[in-house]
């Protein structure tokens, strides 16, 4: 299969016009910066705090639970609240897993492009993986959140037009099944499109389905655009819009996969056996698209994809940076640095996680497992931290301490077969094959809700420990109960004189 030039060149402008986007991007954040109340390295994070409903539909899905409580205090990234009432160790502890799962993040989507690349327009994977990162984090390091979003908009919407566009053709490909003809398993030498869940599986599929569906609500990229809106209502919005438009953005993605399932792969150029047997499903989409549709249609699929890639990485790079400069470096190693300190440190932040996570995409994992491993650390280890730190007004650093290390314990004690860690834990009805031990209990789903009720009952007997005398004084090392908790109606965020700049902290404890 020769390189398809045609589809390296329209792929190759698509890339420019993200870039250009980008480029004009960072001159609007420029002029927000200049006209910012508050420090204008936060800009580059949060906007100016004035990202309207339409651009936060194409940039954020979810947010139920936190966005109005986030948004009001006038956070500036998701480990604020810890930092305000945990303090900065703790903080610490929690931006590790996410960090990691940034990196995880980018590494799946740059592998995935790569290897949709190299099918389609039959170039290096390594190439196409190079180029796309180069051009997220360029354009990231310039325009910051402002770059990020509308470049978002370009992106989703060709997203959405391009997959649309390719369905008809699928459908009108002479290789194409029936879809009603092979809805059901049955013993002819058609495959079915309808899988089947097994009750003994049901487990793997209930854990892993919780993982995708709520392990992103502890992921930055939310929060950072929910801090982003105007206001909490318009954030709220943003989220219930955004997700509806995620459900339609999905469609497309089912339907070709239906029809690559059903379809008779000896009538194409790829022949049989099909892809499924070859051990190729994760690659249905670009082989779909190479095979089943014409040329100039494939090249529009080809560009959706770059497109997503994009969109899910500057978001990932951004997120990691905000974090670290918003709440490690300007929090504890520089008190007293400058706004364009911090931007700096924020670009830097986003070249080395842009660099860690594509060398970690030449890595020959499944991106499955990848993109599983991403949301596992934050579903496992953060979210539990997140509900109790931004909804329970009796979590303390002392329950949230435990609850981290209860949850941390357990999962490296469950194993992971993508990491090659041997699983110490056995739950219920778990197997072994080619002498891989695989958990089909909702093992994750359980450790989640443990590390909950750990902050939970540890908070609550730590509270009623000091404060009926019960456990000395002296031994509140973390200075938890020496300061006298503030009335409820002192807990909203008071407006601080800071380098004669206004900022918003949350007085709470």
């Amino acid at each position: 299969m020769a390189v398809n030039v045609a589809g390296l060149v329209a792929v190759g402008v698509f890339y420019v016009v993200i870039l250009l986007t980008g480029i004009l991007a960072s001159r609007k954040s420029k002029q927000v910066e200049k006209k910012c109340l508050e420090r204008r390295s936060e800009v580059a994070i949060v906007g100016g705090r004035n990202i309207n409903i339409v651009v936060s539909v194409f940039t954020m899905t979810g947010g139920l639970l936190f966005a109005k409580p986030m948004r009001s205090k006038r956070y500036v990234t998701m480990l604020d609240p810890f930092q305000h009432c945990y303090g900065q160790s703790f903080t610490t502890a929690i931006l590790i897993p996410n960090l990691l799962s940034d990196i995880f993040w980018v590494a799946c989507i740059l592998a995935g492009l790569g290897a949709t690349m190299s099918i389609v327009l039959d170039i290096s994977p390594i190439l196409s993986i190079l180029i796309s990162a180069a051009v997220s984090i360029i354009y990231t390091v310039l325009g910051g959140l402002y770059a990020v979003v509308y470049t978002d908009i370009i992106q989703l919407s060709f997203i959405f037009v391009s997959l649309w566009l390719c369905i008809p053709f699928i459908f009108l490909s002479p290789a194409l099944t029936d879809l009603s003809q092979t809805i059901h398993l049955n013993d002819s030498n058609v495959h079915s499109w309808i899988g089947e869940v097994k009750l003994e599986d049901a487990g793997k599929w209930t854990d892993e389905f919780l993982i995708v569906a709520l392990g992103g609500l502890s992921c930055q990229s939310l929060h950072q655009r929910i801090l982003a809106a105007a206001s909490s209502s318009k954030a709220q919005v943003s989220c219930f819009a955004a997700a509806a438009f995620a459900f339609i953005m999905g469609i497309p993605s089912v339907i070709i996969g239906a029809t690559a399932a059903s379809a008779d792969w000896n009538q194409t150029e790829y022949g049989l056996p099909p892809p499924y047997e070859r051990g190729e499903a994760g690659n249905i989409l670009p082989l779909a698209l190479s095979y089943i549709t014409p040329s100039w249609v494939s090249v529009l699929g080809i560009g959706s994809v770059a497109a997503a890639v994009m969109s899910s990485t500057d978001s990932a790079l951004l997120s990691s940076a905000s974090m670290f400069t918003q709440n490690i470096y300007k929090a504890t190693l520089r008190k007293q640095a400058s706004d364009r300190e911090l931007q700096w440190v924020t670009r830097i932040c986003v070249l080395m996680v842009g660099l860690a996570g594509t060398g970690l995409a030449f890595n020959k994992s499944s991106m499955l497992a990848l993109l599983l491993l991403t949301t596992d650390l934050l579903y496992c280890i953060v979210t539990p931290q997140l509900v109790c730190v931004v909804h329970l007004r009796s979590a303390n650093c002392y329950g949230a301490i435990s609850g981290y290390t209860v949850a941390l314990l357990l999962r490296v004690l469950s194993g992971e077969p993508a990491l090659g860690i041997p699983p110490v834990l056995l739950y219920p009805g778990w197997r072994e094959a080619d002498g891989v031990i695989t958990q089909y209990f909702p093992f994750r789903t359980l450790i989640a809700f443990i590390s909950l009720a750990v902050v939970v009952l540890v908070s609550c007997l730590v509270q009623l420990g000091f404060n009926h005398n019960v456990i000395p004084h002296s031994w509140d090392v973390l200075d938890v109960f020496k300061k006298k908790i503030e009335p409820e109606e002192d807990e909203t965020p008071t407006p601080l004189s800071h380098e004669g700049k206004n900022f918003v902290l949350n007085t709470a404890l």
